[in-house]
Order: structure tokens, then sequence, then C-alpha cells
């Protein structure tokens, strides 16, 4: 068994995360099972469930896949690597947009978490969680 990396205190979690808002815009989508991925697009990230892959992708690339798709978004890097065994960070970052009413949807990955939020609040959501940050310290 390896040595989880990373963050796990609460407070230092929030104190010096830095959530940067990537270029672009992404939507989730949903390749059928049973249906082949189209060629040419390159997933964000993917996620196989029982109903199918479910991938997210760049709004250019849900465009040219023809693949349904929901929520058109942009993507927030919460850049602080965090302890796949952190307590509590998620829920007070979720807590701090749920508050403004913003939905979010959460992807965690090896290095860092990423939030994805309606295009329109994203400059907003941004703002939010580094108000959350300073008054963490």
């Amino acid at each position: 068994m390896q040595p989880s990396t990373g963050e796990k205190n609460l407070s230092a979690l929030l104190k010096t995360m830095q959530p940067t808002l990537l270029d672009g815009s992404w939507a989730f989508v949903t390749v059928p099972r049973g249906r082949s991925l189209p060629a040419g697009i390159t997933p964000l990230m993917s996620c196989e469930e029982p109903e199918g892959l479910s991938l997210i992708l760049s709004e250019a690339d849900v465009l040219k896949s023809g693949l349904p798709h929901a929520f058109f978004c942009r993507c927030i890097s919460i850049t602080v690597h965090s302890s796949l065994y952190s307590i509590g960070f998620l829920a007070a970052v979720s807590a701090a947009l749920a508050k403004a009413s913003m939905s979010i949807n959460i992807v965690s990955a090896y290095h860092r978490d990423y939030l994805f939020v309606p295009t329109n609040r994203a400059d907003e959501a941004v703002g939010l969680l580094k108000k959350l940050a300073a008054e963490a310290k």
C-alpha cells in the first residue's frame, strides 16, 4: 500500500488553495453503451457508468461529436495538492458556492480537484473561492 500524498489538514487546504479558471468551455456528454467513441475527440475526463461512457469535452469537440450533452460550463482548477483522504475540503468549497445558489460539478483527480461551474458565473465562482481562502487565513 502506497502512502497518501497531498495535504489532509482542512485549514491548510483552505488557506493555500488557488482557484484557477482554465481556458475554454466544456460540457458533459455521454456515449451510450454499445456506441463507439467518435473519432477526433479528446476528452478532458472520462468515467465508465452503467449507461455508457461519460465524458467532459471541449465545446468544439461536443459540437463535432453529435453526442447528447448537458451543462456547458467553465472549469476551475483548485490548485492545492489535496490528499485523496482529506476530509471536509470539498464540502467547504461546495458549501461556499451553494450559499451563492450556484450549481457545480466536482471531479477529483490525483493531484487536485476540478469544479465545473455555469459559464456565466465562472468569474463569480473564482471570486467566492478566493474569498473563502482569504477568510481561512
